[in-house]
């Protein structure tokens, strides 16, 4: 292949040479196109691996930690990040378009299997890995949750001596629940909490808003992601969930099972450094320190020795 489109004046014999060179040496539709070396892996895979991410800061971060330790590893990667919840993007991964995705067990059991029973931290696991369809298999979960819980301010629960879930059944007031829209047709949500904890609620959608809502009073429960800093900046109080409403959900990778075994050990490296406490910490470097998720990814993989 050429390395130029520019035009020289050379003999026969270096033209015949390299019209052989270009048949049998280029692989491109372009034979005067300029030549670029592929991209390989550990494996020598010469693929790109598309990392994707939910419309979530926390989730964007781990997606950029896997894309940057694979780019560390030799891979080729290309982002596609906030695409939004599963509804959006999962048909995307089962399509085989995005390669890897930072997911929750418990959420993404119950995405496949709405029933399950499963709910502790190791069941959950091994149920998720029956459950995930053809093609798609899950490496190594972290110990970093990041599950849906429900949460009052302070002053409610003061108010109303709250301490798990099931108080809420003994509260005078009416009740309303807040949360991304999609709360309102989970397992987990209104009739969940009807069915499990004989809490009735009404529910608004407040998507972003979810914390300022509870704290504005326009709610009076908030399903917040355990992970999120407000939790501790806004002194809300998490209810117990004795019965299992939320299944415990840790930060795992779901991954396309034709190049699992080319990343496994790359991201499972990053899944074994991944506490509940280095995340709550990065979801800190973004909402209270406005770092962005590139920066806080490039210093926890240095500081964990993975880049």
């Amino acid at each position: 292949m050429f390395a130029s489109k520019k035009k020289t004046r050379i003999g026969l014999a270096a033209l015949i040479t390299a019209a052989a060179l270009a048949i049998t040496g280029c692989a491109s539709s372009d034979p005067l196109g300029p030549s670029a070396a592929p991209s390989t892996g550990a494996s020598g895979d010469t693929s790109t691996i598309v990392v994707g991410s939910q419309a979530y800061y926390s989730n964007e971060i781990i997606a950029e930690i896997y894309a940057q330790a694979l780019e560390g590893a030799g891979f080729k990667v290309e982002r596609k990040f906030n695409i939004g919840q599963r509804e959006a993007y999962m048909p995307s991964i089962e399509s085989g378009e995005i390669d890897l995705f930072p997911e929750y067990t418990g959420n993404l059991l119950q995405w496949f299997e709405k029933d399950t029973t499963a709910r502790t931290t190791d069941d959950v696991y091994a149920a998720l890995k029956t459950a995930l369809p053809k093609g798609l298999v899950v490496l190594n979960q972290a110990s970093a949750t990041d599950q849906d819980s429900y949460n009052v301010t302070a002053d409610f629960a003061a108010t109303h001596n709250l301490k798990s879930i099931g108080d809420l059944a003994g509260v005078p007031e009416a009740l309303t629940l807040g949360g991304a829209p999609e709360l309102a047709e989970r397992p987990y949500g209104p009739k969940g909490l009807l069915d499990l904890y004989d809490v009735t609620v009404q529910f608004i959608g407040t998507g972003d808003t979810t914390v300022e809502e509870l704290l504005a009073g326009t709610i009076n429960i908030a399903n917040v992601y355990s992970a999120d800093p407000s939790i501790q900046t806004d002194s809300l109080v998490t209810l117990a969930d004795p019965k299992g409403l939320f299944l415990a959900s840790h930060v795992v990778p779901l991954v396309n099972a034709d190049i699992s075994g080319e990343i496994a050990d790359v991201i499972n490296a990053v899944s074994a450094k991944l506490t509940p406490e280095a995340l709550v910490a990065m979801n800190v470097q973004s909402t209270v320190d406005e770092l962005s998720p590139t920066v806080i990814a490039t210093e926890w993989l240095k500081a964990q020795g993975l880049n």
